[in-house]
């Protein structure tokens, strides 16, 4: 197996969709792209699934799936040079350095697509809905850009919306269970490997459409936390 994974560090670095840390690329998206087009970014994205089939249902728009792991983006980044995909692309970066590679309203929309909840509540400040990375979010996306979070984790579900409401966010849809719905969206069709383990065993795939508002976060974590552990106490 660590065969096989540096095998795959040492082809994406010919593979012309997989940006490894670059540099001086805010602003200079649609260069790359050769286009217009507005950009998606899909963060943690593992092995690429939903970058990949989001770009086939909108070729009119850019996608970046962008995740640390370089053996997990060769999949969805050889899948779509093998497919002819070039509107999806993928960037080899932390997400905590997001904001050093696009510019205010480079990216258009973020997708989260079961990213790890971290339940443990001591690792709160690492789950992609916490504040310390909406701030983030916040410096990339334009005015009411939107955030879509996909999860199995009910967990993560219910401090999402915890968040939206005390940091007073606009909650745009919240489903808790999508394959209930008599009429499902074809980009929340979209199957990721991680889906298929089930992790949280809960049968059920939650969503959730949320934007920022046009003013910074408020400083509102140490309130958050101290809910958090509240909420821990009370259930133990």
């Amino acid at each position: 197996m660590a065969q096989k994974k540096l095998l795959r560090f040492e082809a994406i670095k010919s593979f012309p969709n997989v940006l490894q840390y670059p540099k001086e690329m805010a602003g200079n998206w649609k260069y790359f792209f050769k286009n217009n087009n507005p950009v998606y970014l899909e963060l943690a994205c593992g092995k690429g699934e939903y970058t990949v089939d989001l770009a086939k249902i909108f070729p009119q728009k850019n996608f970046i799936g962008i995740d640390l792991k370089g053996n997990r983006i060769y999949i969805g980044a050889k899948k779509c040079l093998e497919e002819k995909i070039t509107n999806a692309a993928f960037l080899r970066t932390h997400i905590d350095k997001i904001d050093h590679y696009f510019a205010k309203g480079e990216a258009k929309e973020i997708w989260l697509t079961f990213p790890d909840p971290h339940l443990r509540k001591s690792k709160a400040k690492k789950r992609l809905t916490h504040p310390r990375f909406l701030r983030l979010y916040h410096q990339i996306l334009p005015e009411n850009g939107l955030i879509h979070l996909k999860t199995d984790s009910p967990d993560l579900f219910a401090f999402t919306l915890i968040v939206i409401e005390m940091y007073g966010l606009q909650l745009h849809q919240s489903i808790d269970n999508v394959y209930a719905q008599p009429k499902i969206r074809d980009e929340l069709k979209i199957k990721t490997y991680y889906e298929s383990l089930d992790i949280a065993q809960s049968k059920r795939i939650h969503y959730i459409c949320f934007s920022l508002t046009s003013k910074p976060l408020a400083d509102l974590d140490d309130i958050l936390h101290k809910r958090i552990k509240e909420d821990e106490a009370a259930i133990s």
